[in-house]
């Protein structure tokens, strides 16, 4: 067998050696259990050797298996983030750049996939994994679906949590396909100072936002963790399988765990990761384990996934997709995301109109200059101005918006007129979606979180 790294090993990411390796150790399982004569065992294991060696010496680091190379050096404290750094995971994003998360410099460190990078305006995918099979695949007539989902921890979901939807909607109606959405108040109950009666409460409640984004009922199907998986043997069946091929010191790694968090911190990424898995939703594939799962969600829910893509072909599932999405900044800067916990840093959906446009006025970080005479001089910084970067996420007109950098950057433009901008945009926007939601009932959320088939044929 020839070395598939080639003398091109050092110009290979981290990511790259590491799949290969991975790759290379499901093929020594599979020759010895298949019982393959003792030459080509004795090649593959050499060539794994081999694999583990270029791999040490171009991360530093050893192999362990469902421990890619970012994510062996998480704190194990969660703690902040050296200075320059940025601190990306589910439950902590900052950066000390005015500008935001450096997104480029975060999928080198994690690994661009096969060199998949998309530029899409709506939602501002940072990057993709795999996203060319799932298309080339659908273009063979092979279908796939979609999951995405929310942790619940607050009655109403802000703006940073409606894009995402957005844009999940957009791949549903475009490709006219299934879509399973997870709410996490299992997640939440472990992780927040939160009772489960709330948890599960506010669970209800973030399903009216969802479904009033316009999901399609019949080929839409939600669902509380809480309630589906103790009322579904397969998806708890593929639960226990992720937590078999994980062991303690690997999700430490990739999470961060400490010896102080709670034991079902440690078991619950298997339950995130168990919608990736057709054969989750027997009603829906009909037990079938083979079709693709494609994953809208924002780049810090990476890690749950990274850890399920080592798993799958481990436990005999396809590699789910992954397509990332750029934070929405909070109001105060895109140092940080929005918080729902605070109601100054988030445009909400339940926000009036005249809440809107105090908290912009009030809270939007301005890259403008202190006076109108210096504005007009010297322009603004519209790449930290927040209200130029929210409606980079809403206006569709890539013209309009790139004269409205522009304006903004000669000084033609004021802060207090750009702001007036936004808030024309979102006041409407946000309005809308408080009529869908009143027409949205109890029983219309007990039809789309009740397990069923699902009106498509695979």
């Amino acid at each position: 067998m020839t070395d598939c790294l080639g003398d091109g090993a050092g110009d290979m990411t981290p990511m790259d050696l590491y799949e290969k390796l991975t790759s290379q150790g499901d093929t020594v399982r599979t020759l010895k259990t298949e019982k393959a004569a003792k030459a080509d065992i004795d090649a593959a294991v050499q060539l794994l050797l081999k694999l583990k060696v270029d791999y040490k010496q171009v991360t530093g680091q050893d192999y362990k298996t469902g421990c890619p190379p970012s994510e062996c050096v998480v704190s194990q404290d969660n703690g902040p983030a050296a200075d320059g750094e940025d601190m990306v995971d589910p439950w902590n994003v900052s950066t000390t750049n005015a500008k935001g998360v450096d997104y480029d410099k975060l999928i080198g460190q994690r690994g661009k996939h096969n060199g998949v990078s998309y530029a899409v305006t709506l939602c501002c995918l940072s990057f993709s994994r795999d996203m060319h099979q799932v298309l080339d695949a659908y273009e063979k007539n092979k279908s796939f679906y979609l999951y995405t989902g929310r942790g619940p921890s607050s009655d109403a979901l802000h703006m940073g949590h409606l894009i995402p939807f957005i844009f999940t909607k957009w791949l549903q109606d475009t490709f006219d396909i299934p879509l399973v959405i997870q709410l996490t108040d299992d997640e939440k109950y472990l992780w927040k100072d939160l009772s489960l009666e709330d948890c599960h409460r506010y669970t209800m409640e973030n399903a009216k936002d969802i479904i009033a984004c316009g999901f399609d009922i019949n080929k839409t199907f939600i669902f509380s963790d809480l309630d589906y998986m103790g009322a579904s043997p397969d998806f708890y069946r593929n639960v226990v399988k992720v937590q078999k091929h994980v062991t303690f010191n690997q999700v430490k790694g990739i999470f961060g765990f400490g010896d102080s968090d709670c034991i079902g911190k440690i078991a619950f990424p298997a339950i995130q990761a168990a919608p990736s898995f057709s054969s989750s939703f027997p009603q829906i594939f009909k037990g079938r384990k083979d079709v693709q799962c494609l994953i809208p969600c924002a780049i810090d829910q990476d890690p749950y996934f990274r850890m399920t893509r080592d798993v799958a072909p481990r436990i005999g599932y396809p590699k789910p997709a992954l397509l990332h999405s750029t934070f929405f900044p909070a109001l105060q800067g895109a140092q940080t995301k929005m918080s729902a916990s605070d109601a100054n840093s988030s445009i909400f959906l339940t926000d009036t109109p005249k809440q809107i446009k105090n908290k912009v006025n009030k809270h939007a970080f301005s890259g403008g200059k202190d006076t109108v005479e210096e504005h007009r001089k010297y322009g603004g910084n519209p790449d930290v101005d927040v209200s130029f970067m929210y409606l980079t996420f809403f206006l569709e007109d890539d013209e309009q918006l790139e004269k409205i950098r522009q304006d903004y950057a000669s000084g033609a433009l004021l802060t207090g007129e750009l702001k007036k901008r936004l808030i024309e945009t979102l006041q409407p926007m946000i309005t809308s979606h408080q009529e869908r939601r009143k027409q949205v009932t109890e029983e219309t959320v007990k039809q789309f979180m009740t397990p069923r088939p699902l009106n498509y044929s695979f």
